[in-house]
């Protein structure tokens, strides 16, 4: 089973007018606001600097999107002073929850210090910091679920790396019962790493999860898999194959060559629309059949 590309793509390119965005859009976050599919995306400038801030595009139709002229979030606090990426959007509790990786040294200098940061909003237009998390490891492809699992707060996140692990809170602040739950598979198409993707979507045969995975020659590819509703941790069903892989050009030639990263899918008319950065220089989306991918996990 493949998720299928959409015949426009890529669907947001660099602007070069824009100097925030000239280099490179790519990883972002998806969700339906008012009727509308909003993307938060990450934006490369000025590659001396790397540093990353987050645009916005709207769309009707989930394929045609419009874009600004300004970023909507750009690096402020200490520990994101470097860079804001790969942003997940979760509405949790009536809130567009943001986890994003908050990078706090300069990305040139090689040792970089990144956690995972957590912001929200509830307009799209003004965005309340609240803390980075877990800051013991660097840590990113944190996702949380939309809905809270016996009382406390679920998130997926890859620290210590290359796993994928799963953590509880009762505050979204302190996490607790660290449980690594995905492994890397040996002689796989993900034999080098694995994270998360989009965050966790509730169905009635468990989360539905799509997710990255990375091989020896750096390759990314995502897949997808079903967790239990009430037992995260525990993988009901996983495809051995990916659903996405860098095949077409814009996915193979770019910033970093042979990459499809999601952090977002939505569903619309009866479709799961997987939005996903290709070669950190531009954006696409795959779609695949929502009740097609459940009677094939």
């Amino acid at each position: 089973m493949r998720l299928i590309r959409y015949e426009g793509n890529p669907i947001v390119i660099p602007n070069p007018n824009h100097e925030w965005e000239k280099g490179g859009v790519f990883n972002c976050g998806a969700t339906i606001f008012n009727e509308e599919v909003l993307l938060l995306y990450r934006a490369i400038g000025n590659y001396d600097t790397y540093v990353s801030t987050l645009g916005l595009a709207k769309s009707k139709d989930g394929y045609n999107f419009e874009t600004f002229a300004e970023p909507v979030m750009k690096p402020e606090a200490e520990y994101e002073r470097f860079g804001v990426e790969d942003p997940r959007i979760t509405l949790l509790e009536g809130k567009y929850y943001i986890t994003y990786t908050a990078v706090k040294t300069p990305v040139p200098k090689g040792d970089v210090e990144f956690h995972i940061g957590i912001a929200s909003t509830t307009d799209f237009k003004t965005f309340e910091r609240h803390w980075t998390i877990i800051n013991e490891y660097r840590n990113k492809d944190g996702v949380l679920f939309p809905e809270k699992i016996d009382d406390r707060y679920v998130l997926i996140h890859r620290a210590p790396e290359p796993h994928m692990w799963i953590a509880y809170s009762k505050d979204l602040k302190n996490w607790t019962d660290h449980e690594k739950f995905f492994s890397p598979i040996e002689n796989s198409w993900q034999d080098f790493k694995v994270g998360a993707g989009a965050p966790p979507i509730k169905t009635d045969q468990g989360w539905l999860e799509f997710y990255h995975g990375v091989d020896k020659n750096l390759h990314y590819s995502l897949g997808v898999m079903l967790l239990d509703l009430k037992e995260p941790t525990k993988i009901i069903s996983i495809l051995e194959d990916p659903i996405l892989t860098p095949d077409e050009e814009y996915e193979k030639v770019g910033d970093v060559p042979n990459v499809c990263f999601t952090c977002g899918v939505v569903e619309k008319d009866s479709k799961y629309l997987v939005y996903y950065g290709a070669a950190d220089k531009c954006i696409g989306v795959a779609t695949i059949d929502k009740t097609k991918i459940l009677q094939v996990l």
